[in-house]
């Protein structure tokens, strides 16, 4: 018998595996009530069929099973084939499968007739070895796929007569966030009808599943398979079931239906998409027995201005259809540019023709319509000077950055594009990357795009590793126009700059990479390591990057559950998990492992090359992982071995669902006092917080003075005004509740809402509520009060203890706290509310007004009242002395005011304050009556009374 075994790679990796068999039927139980969530379809083969497959002269597939489990983005897969050879004479059957070039393969098992063949990961032998040799007599498969994303994994045996060989493949991968959205990709390419297909897959991430879809099956040499260009429903008996945080999907259709979608056997790609939910916090952390891994998407941030140079080939080879479909992507994308980005582009062959010399040019839309001209009149003619053109590039954006007053948070990027190799010029590869590299000098990104067969993959990858980039390839016969367009969303929109993630250095170690350049929306970072102290109960996270004018660090305490706490015992399906499977663990392995080959192919250095080389080769022998520097060899399992069984073995599921640590919940994690940040807050007694319940301070007189607003549910009440002078408001809407039993008050109200204005130097506002903090200096930010934060702009910083308070600083002369009320279990007259505290009003001018804001540069006078009704101002220090006495006045600017003694708590109740007590709704005390405080809009300024302005 002969044996044939081929892995047909570029350079990637592929990977393990894990089922769900047990998992499934625990996603069943789930699932909605479904009867048709598991289909019956029949399996008879039309006659026709049958006839022609007895002219067939290869092993007939009679079943194709394809399992998958993601557990937090983590992709468990395996592939099962069986092949029958019903003829009368040993014949050769092949076994090939596209696997995503991201994967890595981690097992592969083979039955032929009796005798068992599994595979063993063993370290790659030198290239001049003879079994090298002798493995590439049977030359490889060319790489297929869209945008070369695939790897053909390829196994040739012999079947004896009247036998059947089945084949077991798995591989693991960690799916990648692009606009949006995961996707996991299964190639159905059996190349014949089968009898028995299924392809089944179980989701289950904790965050919750957003958005799920499969559209239909996608070819890379047609255009949607041949459907209606707006068709998007699912393959043909596509079953789709999810709750919150579960999802199932499968595919299973019958040879009929097999036949309606490709007589001669499916030809395309199984998708699904879908996303989690998320918040602009830390992230989500997952901690699972030592092990963490930490996915970063924020929402909700508006975009950062660009600087882009398109650098495009216009050399002979681009002649016809590729020409003509970059012009088509190029016009599309000159119309996404934004007001503030600015631009150039740059054409090249052996000549270099810059649009416009030495500058970039903000979008405007004559600048845009003469840039589609320019690129109209573009003609492929030629060499192809990659150095030249690359060279001229950095040069216009340096020298932008450089004699321009640019935004400092502004994003720089040049997109390279071309479809050969360099013909003219520097063509040395290692000079072009080396020259490209001192060029940008690490300070701005260069992405990399390649179109065709006959471009050099591996020089514009590394180009686009050593400068910070990305880099995509797209085959000749595909819709390259559509992709082109693909990959510029992907990165024309940068929320963030100069991301970094960090842990306390005595609490992990090995973590991956923890810092980066740019946040793209929908994409997403990723960061693994290990825990140092697997007995410590939380791990500090901080996140710190730039957003347009804004500076933000995110913070947190994630909670480390005990193995105790991770319990799973009596959850169906995933009491049977294997540690050794643990999918946080291998998340890291596959981090690390794509990083160090990274590493190593940025490297010049020989011995940081080999040393790279040892580690990833060390690793991937330890998790059982083939990569470029390790590969599977078939051994024979023994005569009398048992055939190969679909022995799904479900991933480590420990700490699963509830007890999976994910910051997505708002429950402060244990081992935090909550009241670590509120006492290092320093502010003053004059706040205005309960029912409400408003307090001034007057430091100078040693005493307070206090009030009560008994307002009406949905008032909105002018706390500060001072908007013609420091430009600064704060308004707080009143929500309503039921009075407590046996009150006075027929209802009770507390704040709602607070909002700070502000118009100078620039306009901005925040809106507060006990969930989240808006913020909008012309651009929109959302935070959670469920994650600490700080955002700092020019004039304002914003800082959230979570669950705790907000400080907001404003041009650090004006400082206010919100203090966050929230109830687990709040009485019917509870509501979750705010409390509004002054802690500096230093930068309010004397002319500042509102409920509180009127009294913070005035002194008032506590006066005794005497038997003849004269009054006689009290000295300070007789003022303990008249506590007792009821019928006491102040003197408030002229107006003499009846007060009483009483006590009041404040700071969340932590502390108590003794005040003079104004009743009424602070009549007389106040400027007015409670109605002129009174505004029409959370955003109104009006500065006096009867007047309504609008930031």
């Amino acid at each position: 018998m002969i044996l044939w075994l081929c892995l047909c790679w570029g350079f990637s990796p592929s990977a393990a595996q894990p089922d769900s068999e047990l998992m499934a039927r625990y996603l069943e139980e789930q699932l909605l009530a479904d009867s048709s969530i598991v289909e019956q379809v029949a399996r008879r083969v039309p006659r026709q069929a049958k006839f022609l497959q007895r002219l067939e002269t290869r092993p007939r597939m009679s079943e194709f099973h394809v399992r998958s489990t993601i557990i937090s983005r983590y992709a468990f897969t395996t592939v099962s084939c069986t092949m029958v050879n019903s003829g009368s004479e040993a014949r050769e059957a092949v076994f090939e499968m596209q696997i995503p070039a991201a994967a890595f393969i981690s097992n592969f098992t083979m039955s032929i007739g009796n005798k068992t063949y599994y595979g063993e990961v063993t370290g790659k032998e030198k290239k001049n070895s003879t079994n090298d040799k002798e493995r590439h007599k049977k030359p490889p498969s060319p790489t297929e796929g869209r945008e070369n994303g695939y790897e053909t994994f390829k196994a040739s045996v012999f079947i004896p007569r009247k036998m059947q060989a089945r084949f077991i493949l798995h591989y693991e991968e960690l799916l990648q966030r692009r606009l949006g959205k995961y996707e996991y990709t299964v190639s159905v390419r059996p190349q014949q009808l089968v009898g028995r297909l299924r392809v089944e897959v179980n989701i289950l991430e904790n965050s919750g599943i957003v958005s799920l879809e499969v559209p239909p099956l996608r070819n890379s040499k047609q255009k949607g398979n041949g459907k209606a260009e707006g068709d998007v429903s699912p393959p043909p008996s596509t079953v789709i079931g999810h709750t919150k945080t579960l999802a199932k999907v499968t595919f299973n259709p019958s040879v009929v239906e097999q036949t309606r979608i490709a007589r001669n056997g499916i030809l395309g790609d199984f998708i699904i998409r879908y996303d989690v939910s998320r918040e602009l916090s830390v992230g989500d952390v997952q901690i699972l027995n030592g092990y963490f891994v930490h996915y970063f998407a924020p929402t909700d941030l508006p975009p950062l201005p660009k600087n882009v140079v398109f650098v495009l080939d216009s050399s002979a080879s681009m002649v016809g259809t590729k020409l003509k479909q970059t012009k088509e992507a190029l016009f599309t994308i000159l119309q996404d540019l934004r007001p503030e980005d600015h631009f150039n582009i740059i054409g090249f062959s052996n000549r270099i023709k810059v649009w416009q010399q030495d500058r970039l040019v903000p979008v405007t839309p004559n600048n845009i319509r003469d840039a589609k001209k320019y690129i109209h009149n573009m003609s492929p003619t030629g060499g192809t000077n990659i150095n030249g053109a690359l060279q001229t590039g950095a040069k216009l954006l340096n020298d932008y950055i450089a004699q321009n007053d640019i935004d400092a948070r502004s994003v720089s990027l040049i997109i390279f594009l071309t479809d050969g190799r360099p013909t003219v010029g520097e063509t040395q590869s290692s000079k072009i990357l080396s020259n490209t590299k001192e060029a940008i000098r690490d300070r701005f990104c260069l992405f990399t795009i390649g179109i065709g067969n006959d471009v050099d993959h591996k020089l514009l990858e590394r180009m686009a590793l050593e400068n910070c980039g990305m880099t995509r390839l797209f085959q000749e016969d595909e819709d390259a126009a559509s992709h082109l367009k693909g990959f510029y969303d992907e990165i024309g929109t940068p929320l963030l700059s100069d991301i970094r993630v960090d842990y306390p250095e005595d609490d992990v170690e090995q973590v991956t990479q923890n810092f980066f350049p740019n946040y793209f929306n929908g994409s997403e970072i990723i960061i693994a390591g290990k825990l140092i102290n697997r007995t410590s109960d939380k791990l500090h996270v901080e996140v710190t990057a730039s957003n347009s004018k804004k500076y933000i660090l995110l913070k947190t305490d994630v909670a480390i559950d005990l193995p105790s706490r991770n319990d799973i015992r009596g959850v169906p399906g995933l009491e049977d998990g294997k540690g050794d499977n643990n999918y946080i663990e291998r998340a890291w392995s596959y981090l690390t492992i794509k990083e160090l080959l990274n590493s190593r192919l940025k490297s010049d250095d020989s011995q940081e090359k080999d040393s790279l080389m040892e580690k990833a080769k060390s690793m991937a022998l330890a998790y059982n992982f083939v990569t470029p520097f390790t590969v599977l060899k078939m051994k024979e399992a023994g005569l009398h071995s048992e055939p190969p069984q679909e022995e799904f073995i479900s991933p480590s599921t420990d700490g699963i669902g509830e007890k999976v640590q994910s910051l997505q919940g708002h429950k402060a994690p244990p081992g935090i006092r909550r009241g670590q940040d509120k006492q290092r807050i320093k502010i003053s007694k004059t706040s205005a917080d309960g029912d409400p319940h408003f307090v001034i301070d007057f430091p100078s007189s040693k005493f307070s003075v206090c009030f009560n607003i008994d307002g009406e549910p949905g008032d909105i009440l002018r706390l500060v005004s001072d908007h013609r002078e420091s430009g600064v408001t704060v308004n707080g809407q009143l929500i309503g509740a039921p009075a407590p039993p046996n009150g006075h008050k027929k209802h009770r109200t507390y704040f709602s809402t607070i909002t700070i204005l502000s118009n100078k130097p620039e306009r901005s506002y925040l809106e507060i509520t006990p969930k989240r903090v808006i913020l909008d200096d012309g651009e929109r930010l959302v935070l959670s009060c469920g994650r600490s934060a700080v955002v700092r702009s020019r004039s304002l910083e914003v800082s959230i203890s979570a669950f705790s308070n907000i400080t907001v600083t404003i041009r650090d002369a004006i400082s206010f706290v919100i203090l966050i009320h929230h109830y687990r279990k709040p009485a019917p007259h509870q509501r979750n509310h705010l409390g509004f505290y002054i802690s500096n009003s230093k930068g309010l001018s004397s002319d500042s007004h509102g409920l509180l804001g009127q009294f913070l540069n005035h002194e008032v006078k506590l006066l005794q009242e005497s038997l003849n009704t004269s009054h006689q101002e009290v000295g300070q220090n007789q003022t303990e002395a008249l506590k007792a006495n009821p019928t006491n006045t102040l003197q408030v600017k002229g107006r003499l005011v009846p007060v009483v003694w009483k006590q009041r708590r404040i700071f969340n109740g932590q502390q108590e304050v003794e005040c003079w007590f104004a009743k009424n709704n602070a009549d007389k005390l106040i400027d007015g009556s409670y109605k002129d405080y009174l505004a029409s809009h959370p955003f109104d300024t009006g500065s006096s009374f009867g007047t309504i302005n609008s930031l």
